[in-house]
């Protein structure tokens, strides 16, 4: 897993072009990526050297015989060997069969027509690279000029039309989602999660609440929502020119399994954005839902049913409502909020307030009704929690959304099921070897590869202020997914304390750039080991107190005659009644803003 992840080197600055080495790793970025029907410039090598990438990367920790070494040490140098090619192609020359294989011979000379044919592709890549002009571009923008159009998405899974950067990008056209690419990726996304779970527990899950954010939509052409209605076993049917016409009943004797009930919580921008491919979705579930098939084939009947008796006013609508989201006009799960504000005692807070913020129910005929019953009754079903990673440029610690949205999921879940809901993560990264690991497992990749990898760490110190405060974030991110999950394993805290607190160069790297990111740094790790979320090593807390009395002398001393209290190495731990107070004046001025604007 590590090894086959890519690492950032530092951040994007606005206007700069990748350099020499820079640009190397950037094209290679690019042309790595394995397409269903598009093979990458590894793929080519993997052939070259008598092997394939497909069976390299289902098994990275297995043994290669030919070579006398494992397949994830193969991967590592078919990556050097590829970065090479792109290097005498941006000189103009082509691959030859004396080519340096790093010590793997040669075994389909022929191959190296099909590396060769890729010449004049990575060269247009570097001159639409070159021709960036994104400070030209904000320039024009300014001064009210036309900028040309251009799409968008992720340039490292296949999309380098959104090359050269700094032109009015557009997204796409929401009625081709999901593509049928993303169609056979989200059906094995979809099997990948039921045969884990069956794996794991012998039986199929009934219940899979998944996290549906607009990235999946805008950079993935819909993997998540092909999934999603593969679980309910629904396939869409699109017309010649790609657009998604309406969908089709898979019978059961071909699906082979039972129909999967779903809950999703949505993002507020696919709410805002993509209205109708969450209104086909919920027209997938009303239809599953009112299939007359044996129980223990269709889920999603059978839990409307057990609903509906534990209720018997409620509607079939509400007893087959699975959308939720956050109130109509705002964008938050109000968990990450929570977390950071210390406002939580243990996981009934961080579940109540989940509910609260994410009641609300959409589909067809509904935009934000308030659901509690709805929310409440779809997630005591709930076997799986589940979201998935797509590119190595984003991970489940980018972004307080992620913890606040599946941990907070996954919190409320455990507690009205009453039972231990399975946390899921899904890898679609290589799209032709689709993975799902357990939550934990996820954290640990991104743990290991990016924010507690040397090269990462370089990389955000070259941004001094700005990189500090991206470290200290993800430190923070960490804890708000044990907070909300408890999956974090101890030795993470433990490497971090000692990564970034103990180590010397790292530690004076804060004090001389950020020492407020230390000090929320250490002050997280102290909570964590307060709310008994952490069994540290022995005298990892004391290097932690030592270093935050330290720092608190230091930036009490620096602030001079503008310092204010600060909070110190206690963490005062707080719940919603404790500040109702603040709740009753948010509500006055609430009334009195849109008092005004009426």
């Amino acid at each position: 897993m590590i090894k086959n992840t890519q690492i950032q080197d530092g951040m994007h600055i606005f206007g700069q072009l990748p350099q020499e080495e820079k640009r190397v790793d950037f094209l290679y970025s690019i042309l790595r990526f394995e397409g269903i029907n598009t093979p990458s410039i590894r793929s080519d090598v993997s052939n070259l050297i008598g092997l394939e990438l497909s069976s390299l990367l289902e098994r990275p920790e297995g043994f290669c015989a030919r070579y006398n070494t494992d397949n994830g040490s193969i991967l590592f140098d078919i990556d050097r060997i590829c970065k090479q090619i792109i290097r005498v192609f941006l000189q103009g020359e082509t691959i030859t069969s004396d080519i340096d294989l790093y010590g793997y011979t040669l075994q389909n000379a022929s191959g190296l027509d099909d590396i060769n044919a890729r010449l004049e592709n990575v060269l247009d890549i570097n001159r639409r690279i070159e021709s960036s002009k994104e400070i030209e571009a904000l320039l024009r923008a300014m001064d009210g000029s036309f900028i040309e159009a251009g799409p968008a998405g992720i340039i490292t899974r296949g999309r380098d039309d959104v090359l050269p950067t700094g032109r009015n990008f557009y997204t796409l056209d929401p009625e081709i989602v999901p593509t049928k690419a993303a169609w056979e990726v989200g059906k094995r996304l979809a099997d990948s999660v039921i045969q884990k779970y069956k794996d794991e527990e012998g039986t199929y899950p009934e219940s899979v609440a998944i996290y549906w954010m607009t990235t999946d939509i805008m950079w993935a052409d819909g993997e998540g929502m092909a999934q999603l209605l593969y679980l309910l076993g629904v396939e869409p049917v699109w017309l010649s020119n790609g657009k998604v016409k309406h969908f089709k009943i898979i019978d059961l004797n071909d699906l082979g399994r039972p129909r999967i009930d779903i809950t999703v919580k949505i993002s507020g921008i696919l709410r805002d954005n993509f209205q109708n491919c969450v209104c086909f979705l919920d027209d997938a579930i009303q239809a599953v839902s009112k299939l007359e098939e044996p129980l223990e084939l269709n889920f999603v009947r059978k839990h409307a049913l057990e609903n509906q008796q534990s209720q018997p006013d409620l509607s079939w609508e509400d007893a087959t409502s699975r959308i939720f989201g956050a109130q109509p006009g705002t964008y938050s799960s109000g968990i990450n909020l929570m977390v950071y504000a210390s406002a939580w005692e243990n996981q009934d807070d961080i579940s109540d307030l989940f509910m609260n913020f994410n009641s609300y129910s959409y589909g067809r005929n509904r935009f934000g009704k308030q659901s509690p019953f709805a929310l409440e009754s779809s997630l005591k079903h709930v076997d799986i929690t589940y979201d998935k990673v797509m590119s190595d440029e984003h991970d489940l610690l980018g972004c307080c959304c992620y913890f606040g949205n599946h941990g907070g999921m996954t919190a409320a879940a455990r507690k009205l099921s009453q039972k231990e809901v399975k946390a899921y993560y899904g890898d679609s990264r290589e799209v032709t070897n689709i993975e799902v690991r357990t939550l934990s497992e996820e954290i640990n990749r991104v743990v290991k590869s990016k924010l507690l990898n040397p090269k990462w760490i370089e990389g955000q110190k070259q941004h001094g202020y700005k990189g500090a405060g991206d470290i200290s974030k993800r430190v923070g991110r960490v804890y708000g997914w044990e907070a909300t999950t408890e999956e974090v394993d101890d030795w993470v805290f433990d490497d971090i304390t000692k990564t970034f607190i103990v180590d010397e160069n790292n530690r004076k790297f804060f004090e001389e750039n950020n020492p407020w990111a230390l000090e929320e740094m250490s002050r997280r790790l102290i909570e964590a080991y307060q709310r008994e979320l952490w069994n540290p090593e022995e005298g990892l807390i004391d290097e932690i107190q030592d270093t935050y009395l330290e720092l608190e002398g230091f930036l009490e001393e620096s602030m001079g005659n503008n310092a204010g209290d600060f909070q110190g190495s206690s963490i005062d731990v707080v719940n919603l009644n404790d500040i109702e107070t603040y709740r009753q004046t948010a509500a006055k001025l609430h009334t009195v803003k849109y008092n005004k604007f009426d």
